[in-house]
């Protein structure tokens, strides 16, 4: 075992190496030592076939990859990244320990002869070989102060294949006290019904990747911080979560959370699923969302709410086609659409049109 300290001026965060043997990670597992969290990453995004070739790597004896463990307060070590290859290796050690279904070898190219066979099936030196095999984690330790950790987290992922930005952003909010509270008011948002309504023509695939809840925290950023977008998408919604969990802006979850819902109540009620893509020559609906339809829609809803709230759902509709075929809304949607000029443009073009101020 091997200590480290790196310091980065007035923080310092102390880590520790250590090789555990997946048969070990296992028992602390049993005995909720290790914490696996779902939340850090969706626990099987890997095919059959993706767990299958660990196995098979670690057979052949090929090194792992590291994993990355948190110690809480209390000792108890949480998995904050790895999440795929020690939950593959532990279903098919154990898949009751993780609650998941038994895991059957497929396709794997180098050792055939292991394809269809479970861990009870394998030969006893094969088990033992796959329990004994040690996996490098480095543990950052309960000293570490809090924002490095974060910064730590995001840092290991950013970039990677497994995560998309708004996964990093629930990990990595799960770092800082509070920033579970915070993230878990993004998830509820995300799964309030005139929301999903609206958002529906997001594809599923892009959902599982969270970016329904991205949806949300993109909503709270473009009525408190529109002023901080400086034109990286990533990185200003990454600015604003900070300055939430940080204590670097006043967020008052109860006030935010009765406006999204008073907001999404009232652009489903007028424009269902039809609010924020675009519309074919013969005015339909067509395609997925546009994330710069949805931020002008959103806050011209926001901000002109009770010039809004009583124009008949067919007049909001013609007035949001009208606006969104005009030569300004399409200016300031298409290429270098990503600046403050083009957003501010975006979104007084929607207000003027729904409102009226512009005729449809």
């Amino acid at each position: 075992m091997t200590d480290s300290v790196q310091s980065n001026h007035d923080r310092e965060i102390r880590t520790t190496a250590v090789d555990f043997s997946f048969g070990e990670l296992l028992n602390l597992h049993k005995d909720g030592e290790i914490i696996i969290r779902p939340e850090y990453q969706r626990l099987f995004r890997w095919s059959n076939e993706q767990r299958s070739r660990l196995i098979e790597s670690i057979i052949m004896g090929l090194p792992i990859p590291p994993i990355f463990l948190i110690e809480n307060d209390d000792g108890i070590l949480e998995l904050i990244d790895g999440l795929q290859r020690t939950s593959s290796v532990l279903q098919f050690l154990d898949y009751k320990a993780i609650n998941q279904p038994e895991l059957i070898l497929e396709g794997c190219d180098f050792i055939k002869d292991i394809n269809g066979e479970t861990f009870s099936t394998i030969s006893t030196v094969l088990r033992l070989k796959i329990k004994r095999t040690p996996i490098r984690a480095t543990i950052i330790n309960k000293s570490g102060d809090a924002f490095v950790k974060y910064e730590l987290f995001k840092r290991l992922n950013t970039g990677g294949s497994l995560l998309s930005a708004q996964e990093i952003r629930n990990c990595s909010s799960r770092m800082i006290e509070g920033g579970a509270d915070f993230y878990e008011l993004l998830q509820r948002l995300a799964q309030f019904e005139p929301f999903a309504s609206t958002i529906s023509r997001l594809p599923e695939s892009m959902v599982e990747q969270r970016a329904n809840e991205e949806l949300v925290l993109r909503f709270f950023a473009l009525v408190n911080s529109r002023h901080t977008f400086k034109g990286n998408i990533e990185e200003w919604l990454d600015g604003y979560m900070e300055s939430i969990l940080f204590g670097l802006g006043n967020f008052n979850s109860h006030a935010m959370a009765a406006l999204f819902e008073k907001t999404f109540n009232a652009i489903f009620d007028k424009l269902g699923n039809q609010a924020f893509t675009r519309f074919n020559t013969h005015g339909e609906a067509t395609g997925r969302l546009a994330p710069a339809y949805y931020e002008a829609v959103c806050v011209a809803f926001v901000e002109r709410y009770d010039d809004l709230i009583d124009v008949s759902a067919d007049d909001i509709l013609s007035r949001l086609r009208a606006a969104f075929g005009s030569d300004r809304f399409k200016s300031a949607t298409g290429p270098g659409a990503n600046t403050i000029p083009k957003l501010h443009e975006r979104i007084q073009v929607v207000q003027e049109y729904l409102c009226a101020e512009i005729a449809a």
